[in-house]
């Protein structure tokens, strides 16, 4: 399997992460925001809070390649009732290399190592092959779909949901 490494996010990382984002990536641009508002994220906590995190994604060579997050969604009233989704942006170079695989492998021991999560959640677009693809290999069982589920360049899009939980076997 490709290596990674994750590691914090640096504020020089800032503008090729910024620079890689909207129009790259068809199933991750969902409207313009303001151009400093990973500078203002960054200010704010370093990326890296209680209910929501980001860290960057280096390829074997220690080139960063793009970044993963997480962010905690509640399934019901009690702090035992939480998840985190996850999710993936690789820059427009380094993707159908296994980066994407190996990297959401390695988030997913970060997060079990590092909190009390049972459950990881990760939803795709219906129409992102390589993203469901990368999810399986990296230990994610799929769960159905949510109809209608993202708003995105003018129409409504469904999306492939995805979980991992903490006793799953490692990929």
């Amino acid at each position: 399997m490709t290596t990674v490494r994750l590691r914090p996010v640096r504020h020089d990382d800032i503008p090729l992460l910024s620079a890689g984002e909207p129009a790259d990536d068809p199933f991750g641009f969902y409207g313009f925001t303001a151009a400093n508002a990973l500078e203002r994220a960054f200010a704010a906590n370093g990326l890296i809070s209680d209910d929501q995190g980001t860290l960057a994604v280096e390829d074997d060579q220690g080139v960063l390649a793009g970044h993963v997050g997480w962010f905690a969604v509640q399934h019901g009233p009690a702090s035992t009732a939480r998840a985190l989704n996850v999710g993936i942006a690789l820059l427009p170079q380094h993707r159908g290399r296994g980066l994407g695989t190996a990297a959401q492998v390695a988030l997913a021991a970060y997060l079990f190592e590092n909190t009390l999560i049972e459950r990881l959640e990760a939803g795709t677009d219906a129409d992102n092959i390589a993203e469901q693809r990368a999810l399986e290999r990296s230990g994610f069982h799929r769960e159905g779909i949510a109809r209608h589920a993202q708003f995105r360049t003018g129409r409504w899009r469904d999306l492939v949901i995805y979980s991992r939980l903490r006793g799953d076997p490692a990929p």
